[in-house]
């Protein structure tokens, strides 16, 4: 009897291989690299998926995993994705760190149409080290999206009446001169302003994944 309860028992379902951030889902966690190239938030950290956002282009859709490490830091990791494919790690940052970095002046030419900014940094706060370029020149202007607080890969987010389901917003997009870090503005309905630093990675910065539970 044992032998056919074996035989003809429930198989034990296969461990989900998990070998790209594409595959990453809620619960998820993924080990960096302890380079000093890194920031200190993301350096040698073990961070864990919390959630799945996407972002609706025109013509594309991107996924943003919300990542949470052992600091109260929330970080966000999309991939950037061309000829070669990178991380892009970014970090929101209040308006009064906007004020310690940027001319404000200077940082309101984004949103004038034709103005082509140019941001240089005034100041780096040791909390932002390794986050910040020295100067920065805008590469798009108000590319206009939605924003859902749901994973939609391989599905089309649902319309209603012609209209997207989620936040309507534009955004603006600034690189710095090796165009490995970016400045990121996203403008909401009502005038809210998300302002984030981003840095791209290589994939390999990624050492190891492990799959959550199921």
């Amino acid at each position: 009897m044992g032998f056919l309860k074996g035989l003809f028992g429930k198989k034990e379902a296969p461990k989900r291989q998990l070998n790209h951030p594409n595959h990453l889902q809620k619960g998820d966690i993924i080990s960096l690299d302890d380079s000093f190239a890194l920031p200190e938030q993301l350096r040698g950290q073990q961070l864990r998926v919390e959630g799945i956002n996407t972002y609706e282009y025109q013509r594309k859709q991107q996924c943003e995993w919300v990542l949470k490490g052992h600091g109260n830091d929330s970080l966000c990791l999309s991939l950037d994705e061309d000829d070669e494919t990178y991380l892009a790690f970014s970090i929101k940052i209040p308006r009064s760190q906007v004020e310690q970095l940027f001319d404000l002046d200077a940082f309101s030419e984004i949103f004038e149409e034709d103005s082509h900014a140019e941001l240089e940094v005034k100041e780096t706060p040791a909390a932002l080290m390794g986050w910040l370029g020295e100067r920065y020149h805008q590469v798009n202007f108000a590319q206009f999206g939605y924003f859902h607080r749901v994973d939609y890969r391989g599905m089309r987010p649902p319309q209603d009446e012609g209209m997207s389901s989620g936040e309507p917003f534009e955004s603006y997009l600034l690189l710095d001169e090796e165009e490995n870090r970016a400045v990121e503005v996203e403008v909401y309905e009502g005038g809210d302003t998300d302002v984030s630093l981003t840095l791209y990675r290589p994939l390999s910065d990624i050492r190891q994944y492990w799959p959550g539970q199921l």
